[in-house]
């Protein structure tokens, strides 16, 4: 990911007021640098003062493949050096309207006497004159704009925004970069989470790539026993796996996950949705049977798998992934009335590296609502707070993310071997689920750890996707 950076000011000021231009170069700097401890890299045009530079920096910018652009406000600008640029570049585009200090020292300023000295010294603090004209001409133009408003130096504030949008930024482009896979096909009847993959190449962007089961099966026939050990010793070592788990299931699902490993690498893919019967194919249905150890390995290391074929979910969990807070799929379990939390979990794979403590394996004899038996994995989510994401399909042809900060909480949980949690909620387990359901998700939804909705919300102004908080 690359960001654009350039600075603005008045090209006739540099010869009337002495040492201004290089002040405000130096301000560009500390900006760049400050950029810089967040792990972005930054094409910095410096000061653009004039129209011709303007659109020399729009091309630059473009041939640079920048994502995003930060324009600072370092004095008055005319805006005709600022549209050409945007323009040209065609990304979006964040204000840094601030200022050197939180205010200019009034006494030391008037003492001054030199009028000329003090009009330079008072024009190296107005960051803030031409921010309503700049967006004024960008809505004239119809080009999307945010504003960080505050001080250069010392404002965490300032610093914690623009973090936000760089890490909103590096999720945008994750995203249009992504190859999601498929493999399989819907679960019949879930008709909440059937999916216009059309719609969300267009939203997201990346590239959905369509798999067949039989491929993975025969990936799988190719597995070495030597392989199969060390998968097995990698799932003693990762996991907590249960007395009672046979070592024929633990070295079926060691042989399947190597496969999961390798077909992954084959498409090279960063997130993968999938179902699959296997009925009437043995073949099959034992692959598509002992898939939840290795997609739970694939999860934890940043290639979210969703079951049930639910495309929105894996795209919900890329998002949560890829903002460095995990995604695990989940749904709605229990209501707890007594103790006013939501239980929450799901069955097949889970993000072990968001596990409070190591993530149990259990036999289980029925996979319910799906056809053989195997290992699957039992953990809840760290303790602490979390944020749950939805991507969701609107009936107007339009996606959506919906989400809500909560907290995870020590107490019982269902030890079935399924992914399960305890949530509380600001506004109560009753009224958290009627206004999450009124906004017409589907019955799935990622979970990750912290309070990230002020980086959602950052990530849908990005790709102009609207964001519902519910709490």
């Amino acid at each position: 990911m690359r960001i654009g950076l350039f600075g603005i000011g008045l090209e006739a000021y540099w010869q009337q007021f002495d040492g201004l231009e290089r002040r405000l170069t130096g301000y560009v700097q500390v900006v760049e640098d400050k950029l810089r401890e967040f792990g972005a890299e930054i094409v910095n045009l410096g000061l653009i003062d004039s129209p011709q530079k303007a659109f020399d920096a729009g091309h630059e910018f473009r041939k640079q493949d920048v994502d995003v652009i930060f324009l600072y406000v370092t004095t008055y600008a005319l805006s005709s050096t600022v549209l050409p640029v945007v323009k040209r570049a065609k990304v979006p585009v964040i204000i840094l309207n601030l200022s050197p200090e939180a205010a200019i020292d009034y006494e030391w300023f008037n003492q001054l006497k030199d009028r000329t000295r003090m009009t330079g010294e008072w024009l190296a603090y107005c960051s803030a004159c031409p921010v309503p004209e700049i967006a004024s001409v960008f809505r004239r133009a119809n080009i999307s704009f945010f504003q960080v408003t505050g001080t250069l130096h010392d404002d965490p504030q300032v610093w914690g925004e623009v973090r936000d949008w760089i890490d909103a930024s590096r999720v945008a482009h994750t995203m249009e970069h992504n190859r999601l896979g498929l493999m399989g096909n819907y679960y019949g009847g879930m008709l909440d989470i059937y999916s216009n993959l059309t719609l969300h190449c267009a939203t997201f962007g990346g590239h959905i790539e369509i798999i067949e089961v039989d491929e993975l099966s025969a990936i799988r026939q190719e597995i070495t026993e030597q392989q199969i050990d060390e998968r097995v010793r990698h799932f003693m070592e990762v996991f907590d796996v249960q007395s009672d788990c046979s070592p024929g299931e633990l070295r079926r699902s060691a042989r399947t996950s190597v496969a999961l490993d390798l077909l992954v690498e084959r498409h090279n893919l960063g997130s993968m949705a999938y179902y699959h019967k296997g009925t009437g194919n043995e073949v099959n249905e034992d692959t598509m049977s002992s898939v939840i150890l290795g997609n739970s390995l694939l999860t934890a290391r940043g290639i979210p798998v969703a079951g049930e074929y639910e495309v929105k979910n894996a795209q919900a969990m890329k998002i949560m992934d890829s903002f460095g807070a995990g995604g695990s799929f989940t749904e709605y379990y229990a209501m707890d009335y007594k103790d006013d939390v939501v239980l929450m979990g799901h069955d097949g794979p889970g993000h072990i590296r968001i596990a409070e403590g190591k993530t149990k394996v259990k036999p289980l004899y029925v996979y319910h609502g799906k056809v053989g038996n195997g290992l699957s994995v039992e953990m809840s989510v760290k303790h602490g707070a979390v944020t749950l994401l939805s991507v969701v399909e609107k009936q107007d042809g339009t996606i959506m993310l919906l989400c809500a900060e909560g907290a995870s909480e020590k107490g019982p949980i269902l030890e079935i071997g399924n992914t399960n949690s305890r949530y509380r909620f600001s506004i109560g387990a009753r009224r958290f689920v009627e206004e999450w359901n009124n906004y017409g998700p589907a019955h799935h939804c990622a979970v990750g750890v912290g309070h990230i909705s002020s980086k959602i919300k950052k990530l849908g102004a990005l790709l102009n996707i609207e964001v519902k908080q519910v709490c």
